[in-house]
């Protein structure tokens, strides 16, 4: 997947007029890369980020020079769900990095289909450690192997590319099939008092999207 970025000179406020011609600002760092500001055509980033995610290497052509960068971060408008800024990392070729990819679940359960069992998803994304080459975009589960009621499918059940690692215990479950429930239990849960709302610790990258999304209403107003 390539690319092309020029480098910006607005910043601040000043980004606003950037959006309204069809150019999204975004951040170029990681590994032996100075911090850059630059600036992208909408419509590429959002063809890019269709096809790569936040898992799949992308070459990044900035003024004649290319960067393996994975999208690291965006922001989009919770009000129009369109981009607002990207940031992209540079990655090395050489080293094997973390990163998150969703979990895909195909084929069918017999016993969601014929034993009238709800199939649970517990897990929708893992962490995967591998060299940039090998970052898989996403990764498959399987469900048909799971024939009877309260069948679990576990990480060790994932297929995986050479050169790629999951980072959990191989016994963790990622999926279950839950046997029906009777009307009585569906009015008893119905009846069940709520539990209080425990608070969210955010993570580093929650307090920075926080932040970002902060700025871009500033630039907005």
């Amino acid at each position: 997947m390539e690319l092309k970025a020029t480098l910006r000179k607005e910043t601040g406020r000043q980004v606003k007029s950037l959006r309204k011609q069809g150019i999204l600002p975004a951040v170029l760092y990681g590994e032996g890369v100075e911090t850059q500001p630059l600036s992208i055509a909408y419509k590429d980033f959002e063809k890019a980020w269709k096809q790569a995610g936040e898992s799949t290497l992308v070459e990044l052509d900035v003024a004649g020079k290319v960067h393996n960068v994975l999208i690291h971060d965006i922001v989009e408008d919770p009000m129009k769900g369109t981009f607002v800024h990207a940031d992209f990392y540079a990655v090395r070729m050489d080293r094997a990095i973390r990163t998150k990819v969703p979990l895909e679940f195909i084929g069918e359960s017999h016993a969601v289909k014929n034993e009238g069992g709800i199939l649970v998803k517990v897990v929708h994304e893992l962490e995967v450690e591998a060299l940039p080459k090998d970052l898989p975009r996403e990764l498959t589960a399987d469900i048909s192997s799971m024939l009877v009621l309260e069948a679990r499918l576990m990480i060790k059940d994932i297929p995986l590319p050479k050169g790629v690692k999951i980072i959990a215990e191989e016994n963790e479950v990622i999926a279950v099939v839950e046997r029906p429930r009777s009307e009585e239990e569906i009015a008893a849960l119905s009846e069940a008092p709520i539990a209080p709302e425990v608070g969210e610790v955010k993570t580093e990258q929650e307090v920075k999207r926080a932040e970002k999304e902060v700025e871009a209403e500033a630039e907005k107003e």
